[in-house]
């Protein structure tokens, strides 16, 4: 059986287009724990919200510890998963469009969440909708998996493969193309550099919107009570060159303005020494790379005062064949005196054998549908591929497409969303047939 699948989206978008919507406008930051909402009211609300539709749709649902849930068509315990989340990052300031709608001007579709991840996982769900309804024959139970914590370090994985089995392969709608078979390790460090009372007292606390998940664009600090501020470019922390550091930029002009002197000026020299527009590591010597994924990447994040000391995070994403002690030991040694290095959070780097024929038959699929070249890649980025067994990183960014998720006015092309449901309709039906 032939299928036009661009027609049978095409003729369907527009219902997509409103369902959609109803779930871009859930404000699903994570928040406070509450009842039967481990992660807070809003992701729960989303997913609560996407679970109706998939019963709509007339698919078998189920919530899992409140934390995951998912819509499944076939009745075999195992399947093949396709796993996207929710939850989405704070919306931040500067947007030209409500944050929390989907909006939609010249063909681009804009709202937080319409990259990462809901309109990918949507289309994922609405797409395999569009299968069932061509009463397809299929071989293989498939369940679409929808997380509430992905943003926040995949708390939700662990409590829904507590209650269910891991699919038997699949695929995260949640990176780029094509397959993505290895995902770098991730270590955030804390540099804690101590000072003397009296020097700290000239500056006042560090104001800003500093989180790890993206490059600071805005920062002041008041010095001997006279305002320093300094205003940068935002961008994803897994592409710091897309972005202009905050950091980098308030460190630059103290020591420009002459604002600071003794250990305080030597040690905003040693920031803009070591780190400024040296997105590699080479300033720390931790400029490691190898040929399947690259260079490493650092990206500074926050710059607070904390006691009698400095501290300063550091977001570093590291080849797959380094290791963690690899990159510990180098930045030991590139450290202003008497710092201490403290890593704060890790996350091991993870690879798939892109040899794998369900690997292969992704590959083809893409080739098939946009003719670009489908070899298999690894990333910066880090996916549920790394919490949930069997499952690599697949779409929805093509080649050339970064540093939008996480930004303002994150957006995503309609030609590309609908793509995308192309693609993914041809996935799954692969490997359920």
């Amino acid at each position: 059986m032939s299928i036009d699948f661009k027609q049978v989206i095409e003729e369907n978008k527009e219902p997509f287009y409103q369902d959609l919507d109803q779930v871009m406008q859930i404000e699903s930051v994570k928040g406070t724990p509450a009842k039967n909402a481990p992660f807070g009211t809003g992701p729960k609300a989303a997913l609560e919200t996407v679970i109706a539709l998939a019963q709509k749709y007339g698919f078998k649902t189920a919530i899992v510890n409140d934390a995951v849930g998912y819509a499944q068509w076939g009745d075999d315990e195992d399947y093949i998963g396709v796993v996207g989340h929710l939850d989405v990052v704070p919306a931040g300031e500067g947007w030209s469009f409500p944050p929390f709608k989907l909006s939609k001007r010249d063909q681009r579709f804009y709202g937080r969440g319409i990259l990462d991840n809901k309109g990918p996982i949507l289309s994922c769900l609405f797409g395999l909708k569009l299968l069932k309804d061509l009463n397809l024959p299929i071989n293989k139970t498939i369940r679409i998996v929808f997380g509430t914590d992905e943003e926040s370090g995949s708390g939700d994985i662990p409590l829904y493969l507590s209650e269910e089995k891991a699919p038997q392969f699949g695929f995260t709608p949640d990176c780029k193309y094509p397959i993505v078979y290895g995902e770098r390790g991730i270590v955030n460090y804390e540099i804690l550099t101590p000072l003397s009372e009296e020097e700290l007292k000239r500056l006042g606390d560090f104001i800003g919107d500093q989180a790890r998940d993206h490059v600071p664009d805005e920062l002041s600090v008041t010095i001997d009570d006279k305002k320093v501020s300094v205003t940068g470019k935002r961008a994803p922390s897994n592409a710091p060159e897309l972005g202009e550091n905050a950091i980098m930029l308030l460190a630059e002009k103290i020591l420009q303005e002459q604002a600071l002197s003794g250990k305080l000026a030597e040690y905003f020299s040693w920031i803009v020494a070591s780190l400024a527009e040296q997105h590699y590591g080479e300033g720390l010597g931790i400029d490691f790379l190898d040929a399947d994924s690259g260079k490493l990447m650092i990206t500074p994040y926050e710059l607070i005062k904390k006691d009698d000391q400095l501290s300063l995070s550091l977001a570093i994403r590291y080849p797959v064949s380094v290791t963690e002690a690899e990159v510990t030991t180098a930045l030991e040694k590139h450290l202003p005196p008497k710092s201490r290095l403290t890593v704060v959070r890790r996350i091991e780097s993870s690879h798939f054998p892109k040899e794998d024929p369900n690997v292969q038959a992704l590959s083809a699929i893409y080739e098939e549908v946009t003719g670009l070249d489908g070899t298999p890649v690894t990333t910066t980025g880090a996916t549920y591929a790394r919490f949930v067994p069997n499952i690599v990183a697949f779409g929805p960014s093509f080649p050339g497409q970064k540093g939008i998720a996480h930004n303002q006015d994150e957006y995503m092309d309609e030609e590309d969303l609908l793509l995308n449901m192309d693609i993914y309709m041809q996935a799954m039906l692969k490997l359920i047939e």
